[in-house]
C-alpha cells in the first residue's frame, strides 16, 4: 500500500515548496511552542517540519529554479526531436532502465525489474497539452500491458488532461523533473 498525502495538506504543500520554507515553519513552530513549554518539547514540535525540509531538499537537489529553470526549459525546446530523444534516453538509462524506441502513441518502451513502462515525448514542445495524446498513450499502454505510462512535456497540461491523467494513472514529467532527467 502506497501512502499518499492529500494534495492540499500542509505537509504536501511544504514538500512542493522550496526546502527553506519548511525550515522557516520549523523555526516558527519551535519559537511558539518554546513560549509555553521547555526546549525539548519545542524541538519535538518542530521536528516534523525539519524532516519535511530535509525531504524537500533531497528532492530538489541539483534542480534549477526560477530563471535558471526557464533557461533550461528554453534550451530543451530549442532541441531537435533527435537531440531531445537522445537526452531522454540517456536520462532513463542513468536511472537504470533499458530503453527501446517504439512507434505509435508511445515513443519509448522502458523496462526495469521486469516492469514495462511506455513514454510519450514527441509533443514535448507543445505549450498546452490536451486529453487526446493522453488517451492514445493510455490505449497503447493497455494494449502492450504496460505497468505505467509517462507523458513528457515542457509546457502545461489542461485541466481536463490533468484529470484524465490522474484518473488513468498516467504520470507526467515536466519542468524541473524534465530538466533533471535530461541533464547530462
Amino acid at each position: 500500500m502506497k501512502l499518499t498525502l492529500p494534495e492540499n495538506s500542509l505537509f504536501a504543500i511544504l514538500l512542493r515548496s522550496r526546502w527553506w520554507v519548511s525550515l522557516l515553519v520549523a523555526l516558527g513552530a519551535f519559537a511558539v511552542v518554546r513560549l509555553f513549554l521547555d526546549a525539548v518539547f519545542a524541538f519535538f514540535a518542530a521536528l516534523p517540519f525539519i524532516v519535511i525540509a530535509v525531504m524537500a531538499w533531497w528532492k530538489q537537489r541539483g534542480v534549477p529554479s526560477g530563471a535558471r529553470l526557464e533557461a533550461a526549459i528554453d534550451t530543451l525546446r530549442a532541441m531537435t526531436w533527435e537531440e531531445f530523444a537522445r537526452a531522454l534516453e540517456q536520462g532513463y538509462r542513468r536511472e537504470g532502465y533499458t530503453v527501446k524506441r517504439v512507434e505509435g502513441a508511445a515513443d519509448f518502451e522502458l523496462e526495469k525489474a521486469g516492469r514495462l513502462s511506455l513514454v510519450a515525448a514527441k509533443r514535448w514542445k507543445a505549450s498546452r497539452t490536451g486529453v487526446e495524446p493522453l488517451k492514445e498513450l493510455a490505449a497503447a499502454g493497455e494494449a502492450r500491458g504496460a505497468a505505467e505510462c509517462v507523458y513528457v512535456l515542457a509546457g502545461e497540461m489542461t485541466q481536463n488532461a490533468q484529470g484524465f491523467a490522474e484518473k488513468t494513472n498516467i504520470k507526467w514529467v515536466r519542468s524541473a523533473d524534465l530538466v533533471k532527467l535530461t541533464a547530462g
